[in-house]
């Protein structure tokens, strides 16, 4: 993976991650396309990267992760990420199997499309519009939530939580800033445990591979700074059914890429 591949990746990361679209499936279909090798590196590039992205949420929101007065609201993600990093540990080798599979991905993209279409009409009348108002109960419900996106690699961790907290009467765009929050222990978990992983078996970094992962990092953290002011300006008033189409279409034209042999 050069530098110019790089960026690209990091720049389909910082739009993708907070919407509900699979930040993962578009990284490993890019990667595809563009014939990358899937070695050590690369699998870790595209996990590190996604910090970089979630670090977006860290400045945007720093009032709500700097008011050390308000312990409840660390309490609420810590209750919601416990299963995912349980999870996530259990089935850390099917995980990493299912990310070298585009047309599982591919698949998971179409069906997760046709649930997002419709989606607003399931889940109307809600009844919490602030995040001050999930209390831990409901806040450790959208954490099992969160697993489906592990389990289903290609689902999209954004969707996940956003359509579980809805299932549970949370307004769409108070869903997605509790999914924003919650992506910031969940990113830093899963990017900490692949760290010690990767320099566990293949040792510390090179020149090359640092400056290739500080370039990521900040060019994701900067394009997700757009999208996530983006992302709820558009679900407020446009609800999920254009992020259905757009799956189901991406969906199947990977599959017909991979029919042609284009992606493997």
């Amino acid at each position: 993976m050069n530098t110019l591949q790089a960026i690209l990746i990091a720049i389909i990361e910082g739009l993708t991650e907070f919407l509900p679209i699979s930040s993962t499936a578009h990284m490993v279909i890019t990667s595809s396309i563009m014939h990358i090798e899937s070695d050590d590196f690369t699998k870790y590039f595209e996990i590190c990267i996604q910090f970089g992205a979630i670090l977006s949420v860290v400045v945007l929101y720093f009032k709500k992760f700097l008011d050390f007065k308000n312990p409840k609201f660390y309490i609420k993600l810590i209750l919601a990420i416990i299963p995912s990093l349980v999870f996530g540990f259990l089935l850390n080798d099917f995980i990493d199997s299912k990310l070298e599979s585009p047309l599982f991905i591919a698949i998971v993209m179409i069906v997760g499309g046709v649930f997002l279409l419709f989606v607003d009409r399931l889940f109307q009348n809600p009844t919490i519009h602030h995040e001050r108002n999930i209390d831990n109960r409901l806040a450790l419900k959208i954490g099992l939530f969160q697993c489906l996106a592990i389990v289903f690699p290609g689902l999209s961790r954004s969707a996940a939580t956003i359509i579980g907290g809805m299932s549970q009467k949370v307004s769409r765009d108070t869903a997605a800033e509790f999914s924003f929050f919650l992506a910031v222990p969940t990113m830093f978990a899963a990017t900490a445990y692949k760290t010690l992983k990767y320099i566990k078996v293949n040792g510390m970094f090179n020149a090359h591979q640092c400056i290739t992962l500080t370039i990521g990092n900040a060019v994701a953290f900067i394009v997700a700074l757009f999208a996530i002011k983006f992302f709820i300006q558009f679900v407020k008033e446009n609800g999920f059914k254009l992020f259905g189409y757009y799956r189901i279409v991406l969906g199947a034209a990977v599959i017909i890429l991979i029919a042609v042999g284009v992606i493997k």
